[in-house]
């Protein structure tokens, strides 16, 4: 369980970030499948984050906190394996201030030439992102500038969470989602929307199993990771604040097997872990609380369900018709 003495938030805050960062950032549209998109026997909406500024859902936690914050001369600064980099840079630059960013060397070379072409300074470290954030600790110690955290401030986190009050107003019917896990900073924010009163279910990466590393263990701890499953997803340890919120209001957290950084088929999904039964048996619809999934059966989300995905979110509807796994 959560330590009490963890930082999290709440809806109050997220519709806070809301109104802050909203001159700022798109209000992503929705878009609805047609009838057997991805062979479901179910409805999809996908909320597409790809057509926010600089290309994800990352702009929302950069510019709440830049905007919460009282930023010095020396500006802001901030570790990346690239999206949050970008998102960083376009915020400083919008808003007038001088960023710095940290990328380890394994990023793509596209993302640090993205973010340099926004004003920033670019130090490239050798290794992954945690070794990037360290060093970017110690040079926001010698310039005193603001540190941005990618996943595990609570400003950051609050703005991610923008992302699940859209979502309710744009689909309200939907009763799942389905949300993907690097550090933690998007289903920490989508989770703490929901609040329970909407199933959420994380998804990562057998090469990036943070949150079900931390579950495991029951608090946030190092895991051994050795790619990335999507652009730029991958840290050591899940975020503190995530881990408090997934741990109270997300049904269970997904490991995906992957092959060559790419998801595999539908009989390499399965259920890793059910960090909240109380949270599943609240969130589900009357017709699922009969019965549940074992915490080491195989399940998939790409069942007969009716589906309502984002570029990083997915919500589904139970639909009558045989239980299917993904091809």
């Amino acid at each position: 369980m959560p330590r009490m003495d963890r930082p999290t938030i709440g809806r109050a805050d997220i519709e806070t970030a809301n109104d802050r960062i909203r001159p700022y950032v798109r209000r992503t549209p929705v878009l609805e499948l047609g009838p057997g998109a991805f062979d479901l026997a179910c409805r999809v909406t996908l909320k597409l984050e790809l057509m926010q500024h600089t290309g994800s859902f990352k702009p929302r936690g950069a510019f709440n906190k830049i905007l919460s914050s009282d930023v010095p001369e020396s500006g802001v600064i901030a570790a990346s394996g690239g999206n949050f980099g970008l998102a960083v840079a376009f915020a400083a630059l919008t808003l007038g201030h001088r960023a710095e960013i940290f990328v380890p060397s394994n990023s793509p070379r596209v993302k640090a030439d993205g973010i340099r072409s926004m004003g920033a300074d670019v130090t490239v470290v050798e290794g992954w992102y945690d070794e990037a954030l360290e060093a970017s600790h110690e040079r926001a110690a010698e310039t005193g500038a603001l540190v941005m955290h990618a996943y595990d401030q609570p400003e950051v986190v609050a703005g991610q969470g923008t992302i699940g009050l859209e979502l309710a107003d744009q689909v309200p019917d939907a009763d799942t989602v389905l949300v993907a896990i690097g550090g933690g900073g998007l289903i920490g924010g989508v989770a703490g929307w929901c609040e329970g009163r909407t199933r959420v279910i994380g998804v990562e990466p057998e090469t990036s199993r943070s949150m079900t590393g931390a579950l495991a263990a029951g608090e946030p701890v190092d895991v051994e990771y050795g790619g990335y499953a999507a652009d730029s997803l991958g840290t050591r340890r899940a975020g503190e604040i995530a881990f408090a919120i997934v741990s109270k209001h997300v049904e269970r957290v997904l490991v995906l097997a992957t092959r060559s950084g790419t998801r595999s088929d539908g009989s390499g999904t399965r259920s890793a872990c059910s960090p909240n039964p109380e949270a599943r048996r609240r969130s589900r619809p009357c017709s699922q609380r009969r019965t549940s999934p074992s915490r080491t059966s195989t399940w998939s989300p790409w069942s007969a369900e009716r589906t309502v995905t984002s570029g990083c979110c997915r919500k589904t509807r139970r639909a009558r018709g045989p239980r299917r796994t993904r091809p």
